[in-house]
């Protein structure tokens, strides 16, 4: 229920170091309750150039049938991954927005005994929309490949 305040608390992203090692931050809420900690679990976060990285750390529980990475985390990570990129190197504002496209091709299965990285980049970013395009990489080895759009709104 909202109580006067904005529909989202910027300050729910923990973006402390982990240790410092390599550049590597926690992306995680604060209330880790929500859906991002809560299901995806704990994850990283860094800047490599023009791209952002975010890693997660797969376990039994995002596993399918097949004991491989679930598309469906597969895609959580994505959706997440663009707006860690917006705000790691994009204009910064993560805030209250949306995805309003994202398209998804998997090319290969996700190994649950390794982490799972979306690499993203922004492609053109404007006041009101961020294009972005990125793989999920385990290694050199190709899970996914997407693309998204990402439509900024005013806050309340």
């Amino acid at each position: 229920m909202n109580d006067g305040g904005p529909p989202f608390d910027y300050r729910e992203l923990s973006p402390e170091e982990t240790g410092g090692e390599d550049g590597w931050y926690s992306w995680n809420l604060i209330d880790r309750t929500r859906y991002n900690t809560a299901v995806l679990g704990d994850m990283h976060v860094r800047r490599e150039g023009t791209r952002c990285r975010l890693r997660m750390f797969p376990e039994r529980k995002h596993t399918n049938l097949g004991d491989n990475i679930h598309g469906a985390v597969t895609l959580g990570l994505i959706d997440i991954a663009l707006f860690a990129t917006m705000h790691v190197v994009g204009s910064g504002n993560a805030g209250p927005s949306v995805t309003v496209e994202l398209s998804t091709q998997f090319v290969g299965a996700g190994d649950p005994e390794r982490p799972l990285d979306a690499v993203s980049e922004i492609v053109r970013e404007t006041g009101r929309m961020l294009f972005l395009r990125g793989q999920c990489m385990q290694g050199d080895d190709v899970v996914a490949s997407y693309s998204g759009i990402v439509r900024k709104m005013k806050p309340r």
